[in-house]
């Protein structure tokens, strides 16, 4: 088996097979069972460096978009690294401050924020809102007065740029929800500028989710920085540039620049302008964690067919969503690396879940048997943060490596956990 796994060197196998830097996985799964989610911390402090190296020495604040993993060991990682985060409800506001996380260094996105989550917000003192429509300007204007505050405020600009990603991570453009249209972001400004209750600080694009070519970012910045251009010369003042996040990973065969690469680039147009002294916002979130984390999972029954040999795992579309979502593709391998001469059969990898579209992965050519356990890679964003309790199935455990230490970050559910909050009728 080839000994290089996609995404980061922090998973590898050794003597004792598959590693999560210097701890076997066997060993984690036999002592915290299956299905169970391990990260590797040096593998999120090591994608954060390439961000931090790529700003070094600009104003900059990066803000993890935590809607990838929200799990607390994990916020907590990034809020002690110095970071930032990207907020979407109120509830992600409560985790990073119960995760150690500082409200002044959050942004709040999001295009159907409450008169509650906006009140709460404004008290907590966050750093900014995103805003995303003319109504939720007014709103948040009413809001604020109310308080006797005022809000602080970037817009979210929709630049009709194609990210060239799967439509339903596409934020981009004219036909997505997301930001207020290029063309109408001026008089927005403009209006928003009128309004006692708001403060304008910064102005923010987002255009979509596991992109992988430079083009989209340059065509998207060219078009923010001609109307960051256009609304400093009508006399309102940006304090911050906010370029979203996005940048994708490896799952497979893709080659994503790296984020240093990647802002060598970037900031060649901003200073090119003359606004790099703007301080630079960003919200990445699956590049800081995606290859950080593997979901391990064992395998069950093996299944012969006329049409397709199915490898059956004690993981499920509940745990980890992705690949029913969005056909997405996670590499599958065993723990324990098997030789060249392994007889290997083609499976697709299937969890216990009664839908069809419960897969883990498509036409795996695999070597195992029953009781043999498996890592399914890349699992480290949108994979526990979406999980759920269909087919009434407790959510699994997660685990922090830390060179040689493990810390369980989250405990595995229990069935009574399931029922906690529900009540029989009359």
């Amino acid at each position: 088996m080839n000994n290089t796994l996609p995404g980061t060197p922090y998973f590898h196998y050794g003597e004792s097979g598959l590693m999560a830097e210097g701890l076997a996985l066997s060993a984690l799964a036999e002592k915290h069972g299956t299905p169970l989610y391990v990260y590797s911390k040096a593998a999120m402090l090591g994608a954060l460096a390439a961000y931090q190296a790529g700003f070094a020495g600009r104003k900059a604040q990066i803000c993890y978009a935590m809607k990838a993993n929200s799990s607390l060991g994990v916020l907590q990682v990034f809020a002690r690294a110095g970071c930032g985060f990207d907020i979407v409800s109120i509830g992600e506001l409560a985790r990073v401050r119960a995760a150690g996380g500082d409200p002044a260094k959050v942004i709040f996105s999001g295009v159907g924020k409450t008169r509650y989550e906006m009140g709460e917000a404004l008290a907590a003192g966050i750093g900014c809102f995103n805003v995303e429509s003319e109504a939720e300007i007014e709103v948040l204007n009413e809001v604020a007065l109310a308080m006797g505050l005022r809000a602080p405020i970037s817009i979210r600009v929709n630049p009709n740029v194609d990210p060239k990603t799967h439509p339903y991570i596409s934020t981009g453009l004219k036909g997505n929800k997301f930001g207020i249209a290029h063309e109408r972001t001026l008089a927005t400004y403009q209006y928003a500028a009128t309004l006692r209750g708001l403060h304008i600080v910064g102005i923010d694009c987002h255009i979509g989710s596991q992109i992988t070519e430079e083009a989209p970012y340059l065509d998207a910045l060219d078009r923010m920085l001609d109307l960051v251009q256009a609304i400093e010369a009508a006399g309102i003042s940006l304090a911050h540039i906010d370029f979203g996040g996005g940048l994708g990973i490896q799952y497979h065969d893709e080659v994503p620049p790296t984020a240093d690469a990647l802002w060598a680039k970037l900031l060649q147009k901003i200073d090119a302008r003359g606004l790099g002294d703007h301080t630079l916002m960003i919200e990445p979130g699956r590049s800081l964690v995606g290859n950080a984390g593997v979901c391990l999972t064992e395998v069950l029954y093996l299944k012969p067919g006329e049409q397709k040999n199915f490898c059956i795992v004690d993981a499920a579309m509940n745990d980890l969503p992705r690949p029913a979502m969005y056909q997405a593709y996670h590499a599958i391998v065993p723990l324990e690396e098997k030789t060249t001469t392994a007889q290997a059969r083609v499976y697709d990898v299937v969890g216990p879940v009664c839908e069809s579209g419960d897969w883990i992965g498509r036409d795996r050519a695999l070597a195992v048997q029953p009781g043999e356990r498996l890592a399914v890679m890349s699992a480290g964003a949108y994979c526990m943060s979406m999980a759920s309790n269909y087919n009434t199935r407790t959510r699994a455990a997660e685990v922090l490596v830390d060179g040689h230490q493990a810390t369980v970050i989250r405990q595995r559910e229990s069935i009574t956990d399931l029922f906690r909050g529900e009540h029989l009728s009359a």
